[in-house]
């Protein structure tokens, strides 16, 4: 697991040819996760049906009333943040570039009796496959690290959002994944920068179940700093309106941290951001 780069130059090409085949290689990934998610406690799919909300605190206290608002939400896995959306009063829309999530999406919505709409696409495709703008666009927890291109992700968020609307992104801190998430000691691994070539993973199982067997083992992903996240948005158009901090995070990264309750894990002293979050409306 070693950041790559090459040390000589290619095509747009012949690097648009790779990029695809990272695509690839993630989408099938997480086409077979889809199934073990499904089945984890993680999810908890038979508890969200009976009407557990699957959002956070911080995305909730941060949007307030979506009542009757027009609502996009990009990488939406199998829909159930998107769904929660919905069941608050949101006219929400979920996209993800698994065609197997969609599909679970679509039977999650329909057990709910939501009417929560799904788009099978990849994040840089989304304007050929859907129209429209929107009071809100939202992406939350684990999606940043899946995308290349980081200034046209803010190019897509500028362009389907409303005039006035609002962009919000809740993730896990930058400054995180700089850390061996297998050492007991919180010691610096991996680059903080982006690079344009991907950092490789080869593994097994998934954090909804670490003893899953998962055929399809590799995956890449991508570091992108607080500086990339928010100028991307700036040179978007959109105007910044609230950054937050947060000690906690979803999930165990860092062996150090501790279950902090139901959601949440912290680590001892709160030494670190785990978590963070960008609000930015469009003027």
């Amino acid at each position: 697991m070693v950041f790559g780069a090459p040390f000589f130059s290619v095509s747009e090409d012949s690097r648009g040819i790779r990029m695809s085949a990272y695509y690839e290689t993630n989408k099938k990934r997480w086409n077979e996760l889809v199934g073990i998610h499904a089945e984890s406690k993680e999810y908890d799919i038979e508890g969200f049906l009976a009407g557990k909300n699957s959002l956070h605190h911080v995305e909730l206290d941060i949007l307030g009333d979506v009542s009757g608002k027009s609502l996009l939400h990009l990488q939406c896995h199998f829909g159930m943040d998107t769904i929660s959306w919905s069941r608050l009063g949101a006219k929400a829309t979920g996209v993800d570039f698994s065609d197997t999530a969609i599909e679970l999406a679509r039977e999650i919505a329909k057990k709910a009796g939501t009417d929560t709409k799904f788009i099978q696409s990849n994040v840089y495709d989304l304007r050929d496959n859907l129209d429209g703008k929107f009071d809100i666009v939202f992406t939350s927890i684990g999606v940043l690290c899946w995308l290349h291109d980081i200034e046209e992700w803010g190019r897509i968020i500028a362009h389907y959002l409303k005039l006035g609307g609002t962009f919000l992104l809740v993730e896990s801190h930058p400054m995180m994944w700089v850390f061996d998430d297998e050492s007991e000691e919180i010691r610096v691994k991996y680059k903080y920068w982006h690079t344009k070539e991907p950092l490789t993973w080869e593994q097994d199982g998934t954090y909804a179940d670490e003893k899953a067997k998962v055929t399809n083992k590799k995956s890449y992903e991508w570091q992108h700093t607080v500086s990339d996240i928010i100028n991307s948005l700036i040179k978007a158009g959109l105007i910044i309106e609230e950054i937050g901090e947060y000690p906690q995070l979803p999930w165990q990264y860092v062996q150090k941290a501790e279950k902090q309750d139901e959601w949440y894990w912290r680590i001892p002293g709160d030494p670190l951001p785990q978590m963070w979050s960008v609000k930015a409306g469009k003027p």
